[in-house]
C-alpha cells in the first residue's frame, strides 16, 4: 500500500525520486496521488504540477493523526498509484524527537520506506549508514535504497556490493544529470511557475526513472490504499468531526476544548458569498484544503493578484492573504497603488482579513527587499520588515482574546518559517487601530512571546496554520463574511467602520 520516499537528510534527492516516479506514472497513462510529510508548500507545488493532482500534506502535529489517515486513504484511493515524500531526514521531527517525522507517519500508516541516499562521496561506508537507519527503529520497514549522484559504473558496483553485504535491495541508481539540479532560494525550491523548462524537465525525469529505477520492485510499492469503509470524502468527514473542533483536539487533546463550534457556527452556509484569496508569485503558500473548506462552508473563492494591481473582486465579503515571497517583489507591490488602496479601504470598513506570514508583510508600512531597498506597502499595521535571523519550527499558539477566527484560550498548533523580521514603527494615519495581541507562541528551543494582531475583523500573524487542524477557521470566516455588506469595485456600503485609534500590538 503505497510507500514513503525518505532520506538520511535534506538534499539527498527524495524530491527528485518522487518527481521522476510521478512523471513516469503520468507518461504511462496512469494517475498518481502524491503526499508530502510536514509543513511544506514548495515541494507539494512541484509534485502537484507533475502529478496533475493537488499534493496533500500529511502532518500529524498540525492536523492530528486522524486527519492524516483520512487524507491518505480518502485521496490516495482515488488514483492508480500513490506515493508519500518525506520531510528532512527520516527521523527528524519536532525538536530532537521523531514526533511528526517521516518515520512517525510511515509507522502510523504502515508504509514501507524507500531510502534515498546521496552517495556521490561514499563507497563501503554506505552499508554502515543504511544499516543504522534500518535498525534504528524495528517498527519500520525499509523496502530498499535508491542511490543518487552515482558517478560511474565502477562506483555503482562498489555501492551495490556494500548494500548486498547487508541484504538491502538496491531499487535504482540516479546518475548526475542537469535536469536533476533544482534551483532554490532562502525558503526552499523555487516555485514551479518560475521554472520555464518544467515541461521539458518532466520528460527528462520520466526518462531517467524508466532507465535507472528498478520499476519491477518499485511499481508494487506505489499501489493505492483502500478507500475508507464509511465512504466519506475527506473534506466531508472533516466537517463532521467534533462539531467543528480540530481533529488534533478530538483525538490527541492538543486543544483546550474551546475550539468547538457554537450552534450558530454550525448553521447551514446559505448562498455562496465571495471571498478573495491573494494568488500570484508573491502570495502562493497555501494548502489545497483551505479553498476546499471555504467552498464547503458556502464561500465562493475568487483569486486576487496584488502584483497585477488588480481591484478586489466585486462583491467580496472577506479576504485571505497567504504566505509567499512578497520580499522578492517589493518594488512591484509598492507600485500596485490600486491594490494597496483597495486593501486599505477594505481594512478601514471592516472587511474580514485573514493574513499569515507573507500576507502579514503586505499589511505593513514598509518592506525592505534583499538589496536593502525600502518599499511602502499598505500601511495598515505599524512595522517595517527587513531580512534578519531565521525563525523556523512548530509553534503552539494560545489565543489571548476573541478575534476574527480565534477565541480566548484556544490552543492550536502552527508553524513558523521566515527570514524577514519586524521592526515596530509609530502608528501611521492609515493604520487599523484598536488591535490586541493575537496569541502567545511557544516552541522547542523558542522562548515564549506574544505575537500577531487581532480584532473582530483582522487576523495577522507570522504563523502558518493548516486548516484541517483547525477547521473552525473557514466556518468563522464564513460567519464574518455573512455579516459584511458586499462591495462592488471600490464602493463599500453598510459595513461598520473601524473603531477609533487606541493601541496596537504586533510581532
Amino acid at each position: 500500500m503505497a510507500c514513503l520516499i525518505a532520506a538520511p537528510c535534506s538534499g539527498s534527492g527524495k524530491t527528485l525520486v518522487s518527481l521522476a516516479l510521478s512523471a513516469l506514472v503520468r507518461r504511462r497513462g496512469q494517475t498518481i496521488q502524491t503526499f508530502k510529510v510536514g509543513p511544506d508548500y514548495l515541494d507539494p507545488q512541484l509534485l502537484a504540477r507533475v502529478s496533475g493532482r493537488p499534493c496533500r500534506n500529511l502532518d500529524p502535529l498540525l492536523c492530528g493523526e486522524a486527519w492524516v489517515r483520512r487524507s491518505f486513504l480518502g485521496f490516495g484511493s482515488q488514483a492508480d498509484r500513490c506515493l508519500v515524500e518525506g520531510v528532512m531526514g527520516l527521523f527528524d521531527g519536532r525538536g530532537s524527537s521523531a514526533e511528526g517525522s517521516s518515520a512517525a507517519v510511515a509507522q502510523q500508516l504502515k508504509l514501507p520506506i524507500v531510502l534515498v541516499v546521496e552517495a556521490s562521496r561514499q563507497a563501503g561506508s554506505l552499508a554502515a549508514l543504511v544499516r543504522g537507519f534500518r535498525d534504528h527503529d524495528p517498527g519500520l520497514t525499509i523496502a530498499g535504497v535508491v542511490l543518487n549522484g552515482v558517478g560511474s559504473e565502477r562506483h555503482r558496483a562498489l555501492l551495490g556490493e556494500a548494500l548486498a553485504a547487508i541484504a538491502m535491495p538496491l531499487l535504482g541508481v540516479l546518475p548526475r544529470h542537469d535536469s536533476l539540479e533544482l534551483p532554490s532560494r532562502h525558503l526552499g525550491l523555487v516555485p514551479p511557475g518560475e521554472l520555464a523548462d518544467l515541461e521539458q524537465r518532466q520528460g527528462e525525469w520520466a526518462a531517467l526513472g524508466e532507465r535507472h529505477l528498478d520499476l519491477e520492485q518499485l511499481w508494487p510499492l506505489m499501489d493505492p490504499p483502500q478507500a475508507p469503509a464509511d465512504g466519506l470524502a475527506p473534506i466531508t468527514w472533516l466537517r463532521q468531526q467534533g462539531a467543528g473542533a480540530a481533529p488534533a483536539e478530538a483525538e490527541a487533546g492538543t486543544g483546550t476544548g474551546a475550539g468547538g463550534a457554537s450552534p450558530a457556527e454550525l448553521a447551514p452556509a446559505g448562498d455562496p458569498l465571495p471571498i478573495a484569496i491573494a494568488s500570484d508569485q508573491a502570495f502562493h503558500f497555501r494548502y489545497p484544503e483551505a479553498a476546499e473548506l471555504l467552498e464547503a462552508e458556502g464561500l465562493a473563492v475568487r483569486t486576487w493578484s496584488p502584483l497585477a494591481d488588480e481591484p478586489l473582486p466585486a462583491g467580496c465579503r472577506a479576504l485571505v492573504l497567504p504566505g509567499g515571497y512578497p520580499e522578492l517583489h517589493g518594488a512591484q507591490l509598492a507600485h500596485s497603488l490600486r491594490s494597496l488602496g483597495e486593501l486599505r479601504r477594505a481594512a478601514a470598513v471592516g472587511l474580514p482579513i485573514y493574513a499569515e506570514c507573507g500576507g502579514l508583510l503586505l499589511l505593513g508600512q514598509e518592506l525592505v527587499d534583499p538589496a536593502g531597498q525600502a518599499h511602502s506597502l499598505a500601511g495598515i499595521l505599524p512595522f517595517r520588515a527587513r531580512r534578519g535571523s531565521l525563525s523556523l519550527g512548530y509553534r503552539q499558539t494560545v489565543a489571548q482574546g476573541d478575534g476574527l477566527v480565534v477565541r480566548r484560550g484556544e490552543t492550536w498548533q502552527g508553524h513558523e518559517f521566515h527570514r524577514w523580521q519586524l521592526e515596530p514603527l509609530s502608528q501611521p494615519a492609515t493604520a487599523l487601530c484598536g488591535s490586541q495581541p493575537l496569541w502567545q507562541l511557544d516552541g522547542w528551543g523558542h522562548p515564549a512571546r506574544i505575537e500577531g494582531w487581532s480584532t473582530a475583523t483582522l487576523h495577522a500573524s507570522w504563523v502558518h496554520l493548516h486548516w484541517a487542524g483547525c477547521s473552525m477557521i473557514p466556518r468563522r470566516l464564513r460567519n464574518a463574511a455573512a455579516q459584511t455588506s458586499a462591495a462592488t469595485g471600490t464602493t463599500w456600503s453598510g459595513a461598520n467602520p473601524a473603531r477609533p485609534p487606541s493601541s496596537s500590538a504586533g510581532a
